[in-house]
């Protein structure tokens, strides 16, 4: 098995994450926080997750074991409010709908400033995970629902996102998700971060 480790310093926070080549063993580490960084695959998880135990399996899926056992589990509400199926211990929220992730506080409140067009208050450097990837979205238009000729439309595999309060760190980060590594996505916006893969991005 090969791996090549990619490092993001922020502050004094060091996010790495290592790309493995086979599909079923895929990992990432992160010392904010250190953790085993197995995702559940996507073989064992329902296709569309109904029940809240079956909710809980799925959001669950989305970060490492030692983060996902002390999260909340949320899900959205038709109305765009949250319900909470489990309560948390370590401030990260997990969810399988819409997208399967894992929240930390930082992230959170990027999450609210989001979904209600304001500018987010990042405080402190937030990491959130998508362990078993994403569905797409645009590179450079954080509303984009759909893929156009001219929006970047870049689906990703598994993941860590990363927010930094010192928004120039993310000037020495390209924004191409080809890149190899570490890329900013949404940039020049307020919503912009930096996507970690944690196996190599697919070729097209």
């Amino acid at each position: 098995m090969t791996c090549r480790m990619f490092s993001i310093a922020l502050g004094t926070v060091t996010v790495l994450a290592a790309c493995s080549s086979p599909p079923a063993q895929n990992a990432t580490e992160t010392s904010t926080p250190a953790a085993d960084t197995s995702a559940v695959e996507h073989a064992a998880m329902p296709a569309d997750p109904k029940t809240d135990d079956e909710i809980i399996k799925v959001a669950l899926s989305a970060a490492p074991a030692d983060v996902a056992g002390g999260a909340a589990i949320v899900e959205p509400n038709a109305d765009g409010t949250m319900r909470q199926i489990r309560a948390g211990t370590n401030g990260f929220a997990c969810m399988a709908h819409p997208e399967v992730m894992c929240l930390d506080m930082q992230w959170q409140e990027w999450a609210d400033a989001w979904m209600k067009k304001r500018a987010p208050k990042v405080t402190a450097v937030g990491v959130a995970y998508m362990l078993q990837g994403d569905t797409g979205a645009s590179n450079i238009d954080p509303y984009a629902t759909v893929q156009t000729p001219d929006n970047q439309w870049v689906v990703s595999p598994p993941h860590v996102m990363v927010l930094t309060p010192d928004t120039k760190q993310l000037d020495s980060l390209p924004t191409d998700p080809k890149s190899g590594g570490p890329w900013v996505m949404w940039k020049g916006t307020p919503y912009a971060h930096i996507m970690v893969p944690t196996v190599p991005m697919p070729k097209e």
